[in-house]
């Protein structure tokens, strides 16, 4: 994620925990300089979840393009590479129609996979997937760490996703997953001019703002709630039925609790995701990438006017 000279394409870039005001601030930015607004959420691309996602309204959409947006369906699979290839074909677009494209999200993966390319880890064999996933995880935890102590030690035991992947990686392909995050491919840090920003607020006023939003959220995304968990084309272990609220709104949909016992778990989870995604901005971006407490989207703005006129 290196800064690039002044002279290449210029991409400006909001980046924070969830609620951290990233949307107001592209879209502020966007309208004051022709901006297209490219989603870098990994639950905001989902067609089937715009209020539990918090993605812009269809009022907002119309202020500036959006790009990404609630294109991909509930039981499609999607992944880190596929959305990198689509912002880079968004980057391009705005570019060529003279437009600012404004990266804006939270998922720390996407926007490292778009920026410093992706492992270029061979297909794994079927078979040893299937009997990896298919072993407990304190086995499967043990045998990593005998094979690849590196990831083993970077990695949560309890992790069981990450783990899985890294063990069959190691398996299929004989080499450490260090090997082949080191030969990443297809990154852009170095054909543009990256402006970035870290929304890092106060926790106490992030908390907050999560808990008054997510209470908005319940009674407003019954309907697309019912519509998602009505479907029966979504496997059991899609990523949209893991998005926070969609747990909790099963939950109240079937009567197991009520609105307050729902809003008070969805904003739990939601200020933990935060937390993560917080912990994850502060330690992984480059150092030079400005990390800011402030809140007012007119005094955030006014750091893209001053870097956007060099």
């Amino acid at each position: 994620m290196n800064m690039p000279t002044p002279d290449l394409p210029t991409v400006a870039l909001i980046a924070g925990p969830t609620a951290s005001g990233k949307s107001a601030l592209a879209l502020a930015l966007a309208e004051r300089h022709e901006g297209t607004i490219i989603n870098a959420d990994s639950m905001q691309v989902y067609a089937d979840l715009r209020i539990l996602t918090a993605r812009p309204s269809p009022e907002e959409e119309t202020r500036a393009p959006h790009r990404l947006f609630g294109h991909i369906d509930g039981a499609d699979p999607y992944s880190a590479a596929r959305w990198a290839a689509e912002a880079r074909a968004a980057i391009a677009e705005a570019h060529a129609q003279h437009r600012l494209p404004i990266l804006v999200g939270g998922t720390g993966m996407y926007l490292r996979t778009l920026l410093d390319g992706i492992a270029p880890v061979p297909e794994i064999d079927p078979q040893v997937r299937k009997t990896v996933r298919t072993l407990p995880l304190a086995e499967a935890y043990a045998e990593l760490s005998r094979t690849d102590p590196e990831a083993a030690a970077r990695l949560n035991p309890a992790d069981s996703t990450r783990v899985a992947r890294a063990l069959e990686v190691v398996r299929s392909t004989g080499q450490p997953m260090a090997y082949w995050q080191t030969r990443r491919v297809g990154g852009i840090a170095e054909a543009i001019r990256l402006v970035p920003l870290i929304l890092l607020p106060d926790r106490d006023w992030l908390g907050a703002r999560i808990d008054r939003r997510f209470a908005e959220m319940v009674e407003q995304a019954r309907p697309e709630a019912n519509a998602l968990l009505a479907r029966t084309d979504i496997p059991p272990d899609a990523p949209i039925l893991r998005a926070i609220g969609v747990p909790e709104m099963r939950a109240l949909l079937a009567g197991e609790i009520d609105a307050a016992l729902a809003i008070e778990a969805g904003a739990l989870a939601t200020r933990q995701y935060a937390k993560r995604q917080a912990t994850w901005f502060r330690r992984q971006p480059p150092a030079e990438w400005p990390r800011e407490i402030q809140t007012e989207t007119n005094v955030l703005n006014e750091y893209f006017e001053t870097k956007l006129r060099v």
